[in-house]
């Protein structure tokens, strides 16, 4: 191979290792390979930046606005509630929520439909006394099989039409895949429905064991009045520092005070109520100042002004690797952390001191308008409060219908390409006020769109430099006497390796 090859080979195991490692998130691992490759002259900055003038991350960008639109207004919950019932076995629920979720996410991203029926399969499951784990990876799974049924239904798909259209040739069809993703699609739905239930594991949700183990985590203490806390400020009385357990609610007479900042005033008869270890609680005991309580139940920390949430830290989160006090998580998120839960358990440690990881779903307590404020953040998923009440349908909800039958219509008709329909869309829903300008702009993932346009610029490199000839006769010399079903096997396979 060429130096440009071998180079151009070490950028890309770079970025690998980059990934895995957590160092960068993946837009700016993918942009910082683009920009080495551009700055040793492998390809030329019209070949580096030509993903951004593809019509694929245009598309994709478009994709996102148009699914926001389903999940603010609820379009799928009234559809897929009707159709999960209140009859037949653990099989036939699996059928009736994979079926509708495969469906919807042919038309649009899969990860806001996820987040969506997230809730609402929570509900349902433990209504009928089943473990919500049982439906969760089978939703994801039936999303992703839904994606491969039509060019719109995920990102890879646009973005090989797109570098069919950079290549000159014709774009794919809008169903033009159908033939062989339905097919594909519908044996996978099976077996999952089949095994599903025979193979994953039965957990509880966060909420059903944080509540179950109430009496590990909660404890109150009254201000005395006249003490020594009684008119100090919480870091001043030094009840942000304990060992063991962590402020995380005020009752001032029937007012709660939540989360609590370090400058919060105490008073006399305040009840303060922290969260934390039960076998360590001696700490909270010994305080000067105050006087402990009978325990009351954790739920009531929701009661009033409050709720609670949860929210899944993603892969490219600040929050990875940095502890809820390093991170400042109460005053920069204005809410409390009452409950880590990680790899089917719930953290047994100080929660300010524990390290976050990708995965980790957070228990938060704070004001109802905390999910306005962070719904569309990158910092985490956030699913839903806990008590939330499936949205209804609406008018609003029929227009998003329309507007995406629309786009369906234009794009299979092949009256207008796909890119074109996609956008229009997009700014229909605009035009319609379903969604205001900002929250259209906020639903683009810039980092996915970014990511992509970048790593277009890098497959050009690998072209450039040769490095693309020298894998695929590599797939050739070993495939090759297979004929060409082994030659498809070995660019599924290689194709696989490096999607993952």
């Amino acid at each position: 191979m060429s130096w440009e090859a071998w180079f151009t080979l070490a950028v890309m195991l770079a970025i690998v290792a980059t990934l895995v490692r957590g160092l960068l998130p993946p837009s700016a691992a993918f942009m910082a390979g683009m920009v080495a490759v551009l700055a040793v002259g492998i390809v030329e900055p019209q070949q580096a930046f030509s993903g951004f003038s593809n019509p694929a991350p245009i598309t994709i960008a478009s994709v996102y606005v148009l699914a926001r639109g389903v999940e603010k207004t609820g379009a799928l919950t009234p559809i897929v509630a009707r159709m999960l019932g209140t009859s037949g076995g653990m099989r036939s629920g699996l059928a009736r929520l994979c079926v509708p979720t495969a469906a919807a996410s042919a038309f649009m991203n899969t990860t806001p439909i996820v987040a969506m029926l997230v809730p609402q399969v929570e509900r349902w499951s433990e209504q009928r006394g089943w473990s919500p784990s049982s439906f969760l990876m089978p939703l994801s799974f039936a999303a992703i099989f839904g994606g491969i049924a039509t060019v719109i239904g995920t990102a890879t798909n646009l973005i090989v039409s797109g570098l069919f259209e950079a290549s000159g040739l014709e774009p794919l069809g809008f169903f033009e895949i159908s033939k062989a993703g339905v097919p594909i699609g519908a044996v996978g739905l099976t077996l999952i429905v089949l095994l599903s239930p025979a193979v994953l594991p039965r957990r509880r949700s966060v909420r059903s064991e944080f509540t179950d183990e109430l009496r590990q985590f909660v404890t109150e203490v009254v201000v005395t009045e006249g003490g020594s806390l009684d008119g100090r400020t919480v870091d001043e009385g030094g009840l942000r520092h304990l060992d063991s357990v962590f402020l995380v609610q005020i009752d001032r007479a029937g007012d709660l005070i939540a989360p609590v900042t370090p400058n919060t005033t105490l008073r006399g008869g305040d009840v303060a109520r922290f969260v934390g270890r039960s076998d360590q609680l001696v700490e909270l005991q010994a305080l000067r100042g105050v006087e402990p309580v009978v325990e009351q139940q954790i739920l009531e920390l929701g009661s009033g002004p409050h709720a609670y949430f949860e929210a899944v830290v993603g892969a490219t989160s600040p929050l990875v690797g940095e502890t809820l006090r390093s991170a400042g998580f109460r005053s920069s998120y204005q809410g409390a952390v009452i409950a880590i839960h990680r790899s089917g358990q719930l953290i047994d440690a100080k929660l300010g001191s524990v390290r976050l990881r990708v995965g980790d779903t957070l228990l938060i307590l704070a004001d109802p308008g905390f999910r306005d404020r962070w719904n569309n953040s990158s910092d985490f998923l956030l699913i839903a409060p806990l008590e939330a009440t499936v949205p209804a349908g609406s008018r609003a909800a029929i227009g998003v219908a329309a507007v995406i039958a629309a786009v369906v219509v234009a794009a299979a008709s092949g009256a207008m390409e796909l890119v074109a329909a996609v956008l229009l869309g997009a700014v229909g829903l605009v035009v319609l006020r379903i969604l205001s300008p900002r929250e259209a702009l906020s639903a683009v993932n810039l980092d996915v769109v970014i990511m992509i346009a970048a790593a277009i610029g890098l497959a050009q490199a690998m072209v450039v430099s040769g490095l693309a000839a020298n894998i695929a006769d590599g797939i050739v010399d070993v495939f090759s006497g297979l004929g060409g079903h082994g030659l498809l096997l070995g660019v599924v396979l290689a194709t696989v390796l490096l999607r993952e």
